[in-house]
């Protein structure tokens, strides 16, 4: 087989399966595959082919990757959720860990909740927002809420 025509179907081959990947992993191998088709036309022999194959898909992976790695991975979608963490909420739902169950409403908008502690926290009550966990919020009693729930004297 002409070398030419390796080169050229490794470099395709990189480049689609770069397309399939989007993620830079292989087109440091086109680019490397198209120094060596370049190596090839000027009749080099195969294993100097090979070195400018490896040579050019190295350095092009060690220079350019750092760079493109900046731009490509800088695509974080603010979503504003932290916003949350340290609001007071109303509880709208029981809080009941064991049962997963509770939902609060902070800010007008509806969260599922958990109790920081695994203690449940009745319908009404106010809370604190402490963080965010997946799509749940965990909460805490505000103030003299969490002794007065858990008294059952007069």
């Amino acid at each position: 087989m002409n070398m030419s025509l390796f080169w050229l179907i490794a470099m395709v081959l990189f480049g689609v399966l770069e397309a399939v990947t989007v993620g830079l992993t292989s087109v440091w191998f086109a680019v490397g595959a198209l120094g060596a088709l370049a190596a090839a036309a000027l009749s080099a022999p195969v294993i100097v082919q090979i070195v400018v194959f490896l040579g050019v898909s190295f350095l092009t992976l060690l220079l350019v990757r750092p760079l493109a790695q900046r731009f490509i991975n800088d695509r974080k979608v603010a979503t504003n959720a932290d916003r949350v963490i340290g609001q007071e909420a109303v509880v709208t739902e029981d809080i009941d860990n064991v049962q997963a169950k509770g939902r609060v409403s902070v800010s007008g908008a509806d969260w599922t909740a958990r109790s920081e502690d695994d203690q449940p926290i009745p319908a009404g009550s106010r809370v604190r927002v402490l963080r965010i966990e997946g799509v749940k919020v965990i909460v805490a009693p505000m103030g003299g809420e969490a002794s007065a729930a858990g008294q059952d004297t007069p």
